[in-house]
């Protein structure tokens, strides 16, 4: 097994998938550097528990996140494996972080455009809106709000394709839900000519105020689920009682039994 404590590239090995060690500001910079080099197709994607657990059995998923060009500790139970085998990851990276924190950036540069894909097409309207206030240097080339199914035909695949790479932006935002959006991404990040796809989930919703983000102090405390499975027992009941158990005993199967699990 490869040594938790050796990083590659600022990753961590855990149950296999690198997981990067950088902090907020530090993923946000090296996503930057993709965009301003001019890379094509380069995507993070952020990793939870119930992700890597989803990942086991949805092999699409599991490869979608494998090849991710960064992957970021979103969970908190995460940190706590990191520990577990020795790691440095001390605090979470999500969806909401790295939007927030690039679109800053490339506010204060000028010239980078967007394009929203997901959602409603009320929320996009509201998206469009408040990013014209808070990132005005910011062009948002366009929105889609694909059908709302579990799959999509290829002549939907073609039209939302076609959309996005009629007006090139340097950023995709992708907000369907996960593995959806992620699965999406891997399968056709190369017929895509965008800098940079991000998968952002409920992040579209946090930002227009559609979905209510836990309090700060939640988030701090790595208990920014417990709020939401209060709300959203039946939703969020899986995800919680079911997958982070099983998380947390693969982790402690790589810490002690020598598991091989490699990058």
């Amino acid at each position: 097994m490869a040594d938790n404590k050796e990083k590659i590239n600022n990753r961590e090995n855990i149950l296999g998938y690198p997981i990067s060690t950088l902090s907020k500001s530090q993923c946000v910079d090296e996503i930057l550097t993709w965009i301003e080099n001019g890379s094509k197709g380069k995507y993070f994607v952020c990793a939870n528990p119930h992700s890597l657990e989803v990942a086991e059995t949805d092999l699409v998923f599991g490869e979608a996140i494998k090849n991710a060009d960064l992957i970021v500790p979103d969970g908190v139970g995460i940190l706590i494996g990191s520990g577990l085998l020795g790691g440095t990851i001390r605090k979470r990276v999500t969806g909401s972080d790295i939007f927030w924190g690039l679109s800053r950036a490339l506010n204060g540069k000028n010239g980078f455009s967007v394009f929203f894909l997901g959602s409603t097409e009320k929320n996009l309207a509201k998206i469009r809106d408040r990013m014209k206030y808070d990132f005005p240097n910011i062009d948002i080339l366009g929105t889609y709000s694909p059908p709302f199914k579990a799959e999509f035909s290829e002549e939907e695949n073609t039209v939302m394709i076609k959309e996005i790479n009629r007006v090139e932006p340097d950023v995709l935002w992708v907000g369907m839900t996960a593995p959806k959006q992620e699965k999406w991404i891997y399968k056709n990040k190369n017929r895509l000519d965008v800098k940079l796809i991000g998968p952002i989930g409920a992040a579209f919703d946090f930002y227009t105020g559609s979905a209510k983000r836990s309090s700060s102090f939640f988030q701090e405390i790595g208990l920014e689920w417990l709020p939401r499975f209060l709300r959203e027992p039946r939703r969020m009941w899986r995800r919680n009682l079911v997958s982070n158990p099983r998380f947390l005993l693969r982790i402690i199967g790589q810490r002690f039994n020598n598991q091989q699990y490699q990058f």
